[in-house]
């Protein structure tokens, strides 16, 4: 049980032995591990623009309304893009009580079961926000401030963010799936 003061030393599972289906897992860690790295300098602009913000506006008394805006888009891109590389470490937060009691089968179905239901959420999610997306392009949607910037910006990280983690979570049910099925044929 951790409790969340103990290093964490996360890696990733083992891949599966399909090569297709190998070859799939190892292009979407590429992936999350790029997207970590862009989001990691996005965050790094966002506390300069904040930075930046509270700095004018106390000593030089000017008004930056695109600030707010600016970095709530890039946190929306880094929380959403990100999280398929959060899924591909099992990081996000989970009920451990339940895997410590139950027993090594029931358990990797419950896992199993979970990550089922997560994909079909996810997929839904990703669905709806690309709806929203094309919603705020075709008629050009803005946000009520005085900067206006389209909403389109927002919904398309949405949408890619939740088709990312949508695709993570259904290879790692494909993959237990396939090599658990593996591992009862092999003698």
């Amino acid at each position: 049980m951790s409790h969340g003061f103990e290093p964490v030393t996360a890696q990733l599972p083992a891949l599966p032995e399909q090569k297709f289906l190998r070859m799939l897992v190892i292009a979407m860690n590429f992936i999350n591990r790029q997207i970590v790295n862009i989001s990691m300098v996005g965050m790094f602009l966002t506390t300069l623009i904040l930075t930046y913000s509270v700095v004018s506006r106390y000593l030089f008394k000017v008004p930056t309304d695109w600030q707010d805006e600016a970095c709530v888009f890039m946190l929306i891109g880094i929380s959403f893009f990100s999280a398929a590389y959060v899924q591909s470490y099992r990081g996000h937060i989970g009920i451990e009580v339940l895997s410590s009691m139950l027993p090594a089968k029931i358990n990797a179905f419950r896992l199993i079961m979970v990550d089922v239901i997560s994909a079909a959420f996810c997929s839904f999610f990703a669905w709806k926000s690309w709806t929203l997306f094309h919603e705020a392009w075709t008629e050009g949607q803005t946000t009520s401030s005085t900067f206006a910037p389209p909403l389109w910006i927002p919904y398309s990280m949405m949408a890619c963010g939740m088709t990312l983690l949508s695709i993570q979570i259904i290879l790692q049910v494909a993959s237990a799936l396939l090599n658990k099925t593996a591992k009862t044929e092999t003698p």
